[in-house]
């Protein structure tokens, strides 16, 4: 008995390995829904989602077929593709065959579950589908349970989700009638009273081969595959505090026990004919897998003929660029900006470039290399501001100071005095909204209100030209916002140095710095968005990266920290300063802060530069405008109007593509791409191997910034590529769910993640391409081969083709990273 708990044990925690996490509304990031499935290939893992829940991995062949028909998709691309597939070569596959294919539905084959094959009325005619009606229900029940900050009455969830689950549905009397089950109470009378004899006595009663117990539980979990992605979060977050979380669990036994639930309803031989039918089907469930991967086998050929057609423009691209000059030739900098490496800032740095000769601009990790989280003044949250792959384990806070004052300093004039302001004001938007939320409220709350409800709903109805307003500095009034600052708290001087001086050797900035350095972070800007996290930093855990932008800026700028730098041997010039900004990537507007601690030297400096920084933003809103359905030959004036409006109006579905398009990561120093015009299509991060002897910033990079545009880009394949199952559906239908956790499409169904239909596509065709990430390194060969045999993970997204791996040769060509060893790109 031991042992057979054992191996139930093993193989609900093997299907619970499987799940990726999604991250709340608040602390949205983009991450890969197969993440937990690198270890095998792409098509390998396509076969399996496909039999196992009906989910798409590879896109439509219509999709293929309207890339071919249209020439997007070449028949050199497509004889390449055939060439760098084994797969394709040993099964002979031609492009006569392929080609056939595009006319032929992509039907795969599936297993079914216990509730599939005791429910007698499937497509759900005269009533719910059991499948349908619970996911409903245990939907319902997750929503309830982990609503910590929507609902005033919390539930009781000291016996955890299992016991939650159990006692709701006990109470439930209409669940019977919409499942056409009279007699429910019966299965109900009979539920195991503890998830581990849910698992035990459901796994016993079916009777499906050991072997195939772990693919039968991945599964079930694909069938609530929202909640429980929620549930895997919950895991992460734990795991990285060094704890663990048995929600996921609780989860698989829920499903696993509505089976139980469901033979107690059925007649004795209703229930033996289910069970034979089920055995038989699972027992050919090795033999159906291998049958569903040879069919991807085109699919998969089809998938690399589009990313190499993107591939021959990017290369052309690339290499139209003038060769890389020598130190002697580089112009004289008097500006530098360290961006994110997000594909918007692609536009921007490529307009700032052409206008300002003297400009340099660095791409960098969003979050700026500080592990930090973030505490508001007068709260007690904690908000991460970094990648969700880290823990947080540095403060910021924030300090409220004027320029006469000591930056930082403990006990401020100003401090108590905007903590006390701010509180009440909380307060009084909190005694407002609870006026609202309490049974029978909203009758007598709307009479109460009267035309004073017509503020906000104008706002919405004619949005006005307004600038981007900071969340954060939301309850506070003008005389305190403008000296609010985010500082870095319990850091000694000597912690401040080696801080400062790691960030800068990553960013490339421990030498020829600039007069004046701008670190700019990004966020965006809407109205009425539930996924607005989502058009933010994905580097900084779904914010802004503002907070970490000004925290940096003031860091670099302490002179305790500069005398240190020069001791260790980093240039830090007298009259260096460090201005931290925020590009609106809706707008494309700059924005500067903390200017009044700026000297009058640098402040000249910065008030020279902003016709340059307008005339940039005005170059790419004209870029961007025929995307937007905007017209790009409109006046300055009149465009940012509109591109303001759009970001203020809260019925726009669209106020921005965020990443649509990610295709391309370049690792390499900005000379390799400066001038090329890359559409905001490619991830870049400066990178000089020549200041990198031994290799630990490449590793970094290849170890963090990689796999965060990985999981964007797999993040926007995967909700192209199937959007019902891993895209959250139309943004129209969404209901967020317990405040942040994330959205129903409708009022209920599973939690829907990933992205909605309106950011991949505007109505008339898709903005997106769903291409697997290429990335592109300027380093050499056996530093990158290090890297990957050092790191499991590397090596997996490179080995199962999740992504491609490119290098920069000496002769101004590329290779490719492949089965081991490297092989020339011939485009």
């Amino acid at each position: 008995m031991v042992a057979l708990d054992q191996r139930i044990d093993a193989a609900c925690a093997q299907a619970c390995g499987a799940i990726a996490p999604a991250w709340p509304l608040d602390r949205a990031i983009a991450v890969n829904p197969h993440w937990e499935r690198i270890g095998r290939s792409v098509r390998h893992v396509a076969a399996r989602m496909a039999v196992l829940g009906a989910v798409s991995v590879f896109p439509p062949r219509r999709q293929f077929r309207q890339a071919w028909a249209s020439g997007r998709i070449s028949a050199a691309d497509l004889e390449e593709a055939l060439a760098r597939c084994p797969a394709a070569q040993a099964a002979r596959l031609d492009a006569a065959g392929a080609i056939a294919t595009l006319d032929e539905a992509d039907v795969l084959p599936r297993l079914p579950l216990l509730i599939d094959v005791l429910d007698d009325d499937p497509q759900g005619r005269s009533r719910l589908s059991w499948r349908q009606a619970i996911t409903h229900q245990v939907s319902q029940v997750c929503a309830a349970y982990f609503d910590t900050r929507q609902a005033d009455w919390q539930p009781n969830r000291s016996g955890g989700l299992y016991a939650f689950w159990r006692d709701t549905l006990t109470h439930d009397h209409g669940i019977g009638v919409l499942m056409g089950l009279p007699d429910i109470a019966r299965g109900i009378a009979s539920l195991p009273s503890s998830r581990e004899d849910a698992e035990r006595w459901v796994l016993g009663r079916l009777g499906l081969p050991e072997k195939v117990w772990p693919d039968y539980l991945e599964a079930v979990l694909l069938t609530v595959n929202g909640w429980a992605s929620w549930c895997a979060y919950l895991a992460w977050e734990a795991r990285l505090q060094g704890g663990s979380d048995a929600h996921l669990r609780d989860l698989l036994a829920i499903r696993l026990a509505w089976g139980a639930i469901l033979l107690e309803c059925r007649h004795d031989q209703d229930a033996e004919r289910a069970f034979t039918a089920l055995q038989t089907r699972w027992t050919c469930a090795p033999a159906l897998l291998q049958q569903a991967e040879a069919a991807l086998l085109v699919d998969e050929v089809w998938q690399v003929a589009f990313e190499i057609g993107y591939q021959r423009d990017l290369a052309r691209r690339l290499r139209a660029v003038a060769p890389l000059p020598t130190l002697q030739d580089e112009p004289a900098v008097e500006f530098q900006a360290a961006f994110c490496i997000d594909v918007r800032s692609e536009r921007l740095r490529r307009a700032l470039e052409s206008l300002c000769p003297s400009m340099q601009t660095i791409g960098f990790a969003g979050f700026f290399g500080l592990p930090v989280a973030y505490t508001p003044l007068a709260t007690e949250a904690r908000r991460p501001q970094l990648p969700g792959l880290l823990a947080p384990v540095m403060n910021v806070t924030d300090r409220v100071a004027d320029t006469a004052s000591k930056f930082g300093a403990s006990g401020d004039a100003l401090q108590a005095p905007a903590r006390r302001q701010r509180m009440r004001r909380f307060a009084a938007v909190d005694r407002w909204s609870c006026g609202f939320r309490w049974s029978g409220a909203a009758f007598s709350s709307v009479e109460a209100v009267g035309t004073g409800a017509l503020g906000p709903l104008a706002r919405w109805l004619w949005p006005s030209p307004s600038a981007r307003r900071s969340v954060d500095a939301t309850g506070l009034s003008p005389r305190y916002r403008s000296v609010c600052r985010p500082v870095l708290t319990g850091l000694d001087p000597a912690a401040k140095v080696d801080l400062s001086a790691r960030v800068l050797h990553a960013m490339g900035l421990d030498r020829g710095l600039a007069p004046l350095v701008l670190l700019v972070g990004h966020g965006s800007q809407s109205a009425n968005n539930a996924q607005a996290a989502a058009l933010d930093c994905g580097a900084c855990c779904g914010q802004t990266g503002e907070v970490n932008a000004r925290v940096l800026a003031h860091l670099l700028s302490e002179a305790e920290v500069q005398d240190g730098l020069r001791a260790r041997g980093i240039a830090i010039p007298d009259d260096v300063a460090f201005v931290a900004a925020l590009h609106n990537t809706t707008t494309d507007d700059i924005e500067g802060f903390d200017l009044d601690l700026l000297s009058a030297a640098a402040r000249e400096r910065w008030d020279r530069l902003q016709a340059v920084l307008a005339q940039a933003g005005d170059q790419v809103r004209r870029e961007r405008a025929a995307t937007l359905g905007l017209d790009p030959r409109s006046p300055y004036a009149a465009l940012l109007h509109q591109y303001r409006r759009r970001a203020n109006d809260g019925a726009q579905t669209r106020p921005e593509w965020g990443l649509a398009g990610n295709a391309a990561f370049l690792i390499a120093p900005r000379a390799r791409s400066r001038g090329a015009v890359l559409e905001g299509r490619a991830f870049m991060h400066d990178y000089e191997a020549r200041n990198d002897a031994d290799g630990s910033v490449l590793e970094l990079l290849m170890t963090a910034p990689m796999l965060v545009t990985h999981w964007i880009n797999w993040q926007y394949h995967a909700s192209m590529c199937d959007p019902k199952h891993l895209g959250s559906g139309n943004k129209l239908l969404h209901n967020v769910v317990a405040g942040s956790i994330g959205v129903f499409e409708g009022n209920g169904g599973d939690l829907r993640i990933g992205l909605a239909q309106q950011s991949l596509h505007d109505g008339d065709r898709w903005r997106h391409e769903p291409l697997r990430l290429t990335v592109v390194v300027d380093a050499p060969a056996a530093a990158i081969e290090r890297v990957v045999g050092k790191h499991a993970v590397v090596a997996r997204l490179i080995s199962n083709n999740w992504l491609h791996l490119w290098r920069f040769t000496d002769d101004g060509g590329f290779a490719r990273y492949a089965r081991g060893s490297w092989q020339e790109v011939r485009l």
